[in-house]
């Protein structure tokens, strides 16, 4: 059973406006990302990301501690890992949290450190979940945990382990670590690129893999996020493209390079002002993705995927 995250679907974000996105590779709310994370987690947890989520609106931060809590909880029509379909049968849920505490803060070359550590879960009423042989729920929890570093410049580089389980069993366990880089302006316009590779740790022939294969798969992503903000609206256009470096999408002994590429449009708004009770948003999306060759297989031959949520996220 191959298993993921999409590029929508934003956690949450911080108080300051940095997106605390999972996809498993989830870099965490330092990083501006997903959801992120994505989320690819390979993000925010893992993401899911993870979508290039969009930041809220700032507003007055009430907690100037070193940890900051995040959540969410997102409802979308279809659940896509990386373009490896997981499910699209009925409501799907992502519930996450994420803790982060900052390590450092300072003028110098690293202007802050911070670690995170989270959850991020997918709820199925449908074929994998409760409609499903297993006859349960919780299709996907995962835990991840990382370190963010904001550089000079707007840039940001970090490092996350994922461990993607099922608790209905319906996929082996993936392990993962993930490396990625991101920054957070270009002149003149918001683009958000960043780059992130994934590698995949102990695995069997079948076990331990996206795609189900027979050997450990190393994943690239690249991508932008332009973005527009007319407070107290934020709007994001995430934009990326999966790859395979080596034996990530395969299918039938072959390792096929391209695996999905992907565009969207999240909205963001703030629900409320930030209080001593922390600071809300309600948001939501519309992502297309075109598939590859065994992306494609993996969703029943259709070639493309059209995903929609909706969510609300916390943080404080």
């Amino acid at each position: 059973m191959t298993r993921g995250k999409s590029t929508l679907g934003s956690p949450a974000v911080t108080p300051n406006g940095a997106p605390a996105r999972m996809e498993c590779a989830l870099l965490a709310a330092a990083l501006s990302l997903c959801g992120g994370c994505s989320g690819d987690a390979s993000a925010a947890g893992p993401g899911s990301a993870a979508a290039q989520a969009p930041a809220a609106p700032s507003t007055i931060d009430r907690n100037r501690g070193n940890i900051t809590l995040t959540s969410s909880f997102d409802f979308v029509n279809a659940y896509m890992f990386r373009g490896l379909r997981q499910d699209d049968t009925r409501l799907i849920m992502w519930p996450t949290a994420d803790a982060g505490i900052r390590l450092h803060s300072g003028t110098g070359t690293v202007k802050e450190a911070v670690v995170h550590v989270g959850s991020w879960n997918s709820l199925h009423t449908g074929l994998l979940g409760s409609e499903g042989p297993s006859g349960r729920l919780w299709y996907e929890s995962d835990f991840y945990a990382g370190l963010a570093l904001v550089l000079g410049g707007g840039l940001n580089i970090g490092s996350t382990y994922t461990a993607y389980t099922s608790p209905n069993s319906s996929f082996s366990t993936v392990k993962e670590i993930s490396f990625k880089a991101s920054a957070d302006e270009a002149v003149g316009l918001v683009l958000r690129p960043h780059a992130l590779i994934a590698f995949e740790l102990d695995t069997a022939p079948g076990l331990g893999q996206a795609d189900g294969g027979q050997f450990a798969g190393t994943y690239l992503e690249l991508g932008v996020a332009p973005g527009w903000s007319d407070d107290p609206i934020d709007i994001s256009f995430p934009i990326k493209v999966g790859l395979s470096l080596n034996d990530y999408y395969e299918l039938a002994g072959q390792d096929n390079k391209f695996g999905f590429f992907s565009v969207a449009g999240i909205v963001t708004a703030p629900l409320g002002k930030t209080s001593n009770f922390g600071g809300w948003n309600v948001h939501g999306g519309v992502e297309y993705q075109a598939l590859g060759t065994t992306t494609e297989f993996f969703n029943g031959g259709e070639s493309n995927q059209w995903i929609g949520s909706f969510g609300i996220g916390f943080s404080y």
